[in-house]
């Protein structure tokens, strides 16, 4: 028993290590290439970011004779983030939706090969690229608006501020589990206090450089993004167990896959987008 604690501790300092290693070179390049980047360029990274995240998705979803479909899948959602950032026009925007969805319909009728399994393979192939790609492209949107630059800081800064806070916060004094069936380890206190922590770095983007910010801005933005980002967190959670896995890859040394680390981000952009959108209009 010793031994095996020996062992666990010296595993979760190792992983610690490897996080903080993956960190230091990651968040230079990440913050470049958001300050830097031309939106094309900007665009084709997230792009990229789809696709490996879809693959990732996929290999966990699909079973391995669907390896076409899944490639198949992943063209389908770029395409749709093409339409959803390029669109000129409301029938295109819909056109490069409904086409692949289509498509994708067609491949697997005439592709069925287990009948009664199907309609389960088809329905993974269309959440893929609603849940991925379809959500990710808002990061390229809210990149395009006035002060994008600005949007997509608050965003990466209040997720990570959400997420550190929920995690000393719940490692501290968590006791009541939030929903032990999707996720045993997170507790409603680490919960409460990720949204704290996103209140914090909402207001720490306000006062260090965008002003624009009203304090019930930072209010909604720190509790109702927060909110969603932990939401977004869950339901990558409920996708594993649902597949069997742990860790939706390991492309991302210490971090598990790609996937693993866009999980908040999936669901906080979008909504980011829209108050920006409707709000700051």
């Amino acid at each position: 028993m010793l031994n095996w604690t020996v062992r666990q501790t010296a595993t979760g300092r190792g992983v610690i290590k490897e996080r903080i290693i993956t960190a230091i070179i990651a968040l230079p390049i990440l913050v470049l290439c958001v300050f830097y980047a031309s939106p094309g360029l900007f665009s084709g990274l997230l792009f990229v970011i789809s696709a490996l995240a879809l693959q990732e998705f996929y290999r966990m979803a699909l079973p391995a004779e669907r390896r076409l479909e899944g490639s198949l899948s992943i063209i389908a959602g770029i395409f749709c983030c093409l339409g959803i950032v390029y669109a000129t026009s409301p029938s295109a925007l819909l056109l490069s939706v409904v086409l692949p969805f289509l498509l994708l319909t067609l491949v697997y009728l005439f592709r069925f090969q287990d009948i009664q399994t199907v309609s389960r393979d088809l329905a993974v192939s269309l959440l893929g690229i609603l849940y991925i790609p379809v959500l990710l492209a808002h990061a390229v949107l809210l990149r395009a608006l006035p002060d994008g630059r600005n949007w997509i800081f608050l965003v990466l800064f209040l997720v990570m501020a959400s997420d550190s806070m929920a995690y000393f916060i719940g490692r501290k004094f968590g006791k009541h589990r939030l929903y032990e069936a999707v996720s045993p380890k997170k507790s409603i206190e680490g919960s409460v206090g990720g949204l704290v922590g996103g209140v914090l770095g909402v207001a720490i983007c306000k006062y260090c450089f965008f002003d624009a910010l009203s304090t019930l801005d930072v209010l909604l933005l720190g509790i109702g993004v927060g909110a969603f980002s932990q939401l977004g967190d869950l339901v990558e959670s409920l996708l594993k167990r649902s597949f069997g896995v742990k860790d939706s890859g390991s492309l991302i040394p210490g971090h598990g896959g790609l996937l693993d680390r866009l999980d908040s981000l999936l669901f906080a952009f979008p909504l980011t987008y829209y108050y920006a959108a409707w709000v700051f209009a």
